[in-house]
């Protein structure tokens, strides 16, 4: 089995609905935006600032990348990670894409405090949220093996439905 990666915006559930799916799938899981804390030594808030979204994305790609020599595991991949072809192949290739979609509205909720957002810091959240993942949708869509609805789900039941999807998308490809 590959790995699991779960794509999706700011909000979605990547990492929460990640534990619960690494959980039940018998898995390791990974936090590709905690393992780009660690390697940088600063937050991604941090980053952002001092080296600017090019060199964090430039991070994040080589985080991704140095997932082909590890076990398969379930990866909440960063927000953004679909931005560049080369992600995009790379997760296709690599294991099994799930879109965890939500509105903007519910992510804003989710998120509460939005300081420690980058990508929304440059006016009202609702807005750039709006913005950001109308920008994205499509890219999110066009990668994903599986999409599953967040919005008014809990994390369980979503987790219990990426669980399901997988396992039939696993033996419909015989793996």
């Amino acid at each position: 089995m590959n790995h699991v990666y779960l794509v999706g915006f700011m909000g979605s559930g990547k990492s929460t609905v990640g534990l619960f799916v690494a959980e039940k799938l018998g898995m390791p899981f990974i936090d590709l935006d905690a393992r780009i804390e660690t390697a940088a030594g600063m937050s991604v808030v941090e980053m952002f600032e001092a080296r600017g979204e090019e060199a964090f994305r430039a991070a994040e790609s080589a985080a991704l990348e140095s997932l082909a020599f590890e076990s398969p595991s379930v990866v909440a991949c960063g927000g953004g990670i679909i931005l560049h072809d080369a992600n995009r192949r790379a997760l296709q290739k690599t294991g099994v894409v799930v879109y965890l979609r939500v509105g903007a509205e519910e992510a804003i909720a989710r998120i509460g405090d939005t300081s420690g957002r980058p990508l929304l810091a440059r006016g009202d959240a609702v807005t750039m949220a709006s913005t950001l993942l109308g920008a994205r949708e499509a890219l999110y869509r066009a990668v994903a093996d599986v999409t599953v609805d967040t919005s008014g789900v809990a994390a369980h039941d979503v987790a219990a439905r990426v669980v399901e999807c997988v396992s039939a998308l696993l033996a419909e490809r015989g793996a």
